[in-house]
Parts: structure tokens; sequence; C-alpha cells
């Protein structure tokens, strides 16, 4: 496949304007662009640059977007994704900054903003669908979401639930393994 530099700046950029509400609104935004407009990537790898994206240190969004610009083009295609990714938030900025004062206060812009989380908590729900079709496959692994659930509701930091979740793959792949 040859995906071209400027398409996949082009497609990053918009995504990047679209995206309020941080890295867990990423994931319907790069299905549609990627898999269903573009056929670029299946729906298992983008979720899969998503999982990758949230374990390493760093924001979600710019992770997941660098790992699917390195599958599509190499390093180069990483560069350019993440520019891409970053030029629409950088340039609202940039012109938002000079007159926030001013416009902060207005009716029309507490709607927008109203609005705006409307949105973010739509889109927050379809990550959870999209993710919980490819994630929770059986019983085990829908105990276990209960179960990881539970441990974050209880004050147990998420980053101790991962750590659990890994060991938990790994014994239970092992075991699986074994039992074949």
């Amino acid at each position: 496949m040859n995906v071209k530099l400027s398409e996949l700046f082009f497609i990053c950029t918009k995504i990047g304007a679209l995206l309020l509400g941080g890295g867990y609104v990423i994931v319907p935004l790069l299905i549609s662009e990627f898999v269903d407009k573009k056929r670029w990537l299946t729906k298992e790898e983008v979720l899969n640059f998503y999982a990758l994206g949230q374990c390493v240190p760093g924001i979600i969004a710019p992770n997941t977007i660098m790992f699917l610009g390195y599958k599509l083009r190499g390093k180069i295609g990483a560069i350019a994704a993440l520019l891409g990714l970053c030029l629409s938030p950088v340039a609202a900025i940039l012109l938002v900054a000079s007159f926030i004062s001013v416009i902060a206060n207005l009716a029309i812009m507490k709607n927008i903003f109203w609005g705006v989380n409307i949105a973010i908590i739509v889109l927050i729900f379809l990550t959870i669908k999209e993710v919980w079709s490819t994630s929770v496959v059986d019983k085990l692994t829908f105990l276990f979401f209960i179960f990881a659930f539970l441990l974050c509701i209880f004050g147990l930091s998420p980053a101790w639930v991962i750590v659990f979740a890994i060991l938990f793959g790994v014994i239970l792949t092992k075991v699986r393994s074994l039992k074949k």
C-alpha cells in the first residue's frame, strides 16, 4: 500500500481539528478515517495502536497517531501524522489565546462548550463500545473487566490494575497453551 504523506498529514490534521476531549475520543475518528473511508488499516490494528498509545508514556492521541503513521509510512509517516494531528490545536490555541478574555464570558461560547461536552460524552461512549467488542469476548474476560472496574472504584491505582492485567494475560496464555 502506498499512502501519500500529504494525504496522511491532511487526514491527521482533520482529526486534530475534531479531537476535543483528549485521547479517549480518538478511536471513532481513527476508525472512520483509516478503516471505513481509506481502508488502510483494520479495526483491530487501530484498537491495538490505541492500546499501545495508552501503555507508553505520554499523551494517548499523539502516541496512537504516531504508531498508526509508522505502520503506514515508517518514521516519516509517524512524524507527518504527529505534525498533522498537532497543527489544528496549535493554530486554534494561538488564535483563541489572543482574544480569550473577550469571548470567554459570552453566552454563546458557554452554549458551544456545553454542546462540545455532550459530543465528548458520545465519543467516549463510542470508544468504549469499540474497545468492548474486541476486548470482552467471553465470560472470563467479562469477569476480569468487572474485577478490574471494582479495583479502580475502590481506589487501586489504574497502573496496578494494568500490571495485574498483564500478569493475568501472561498466565492465562501459558495455561491455555499447556492445555493444548
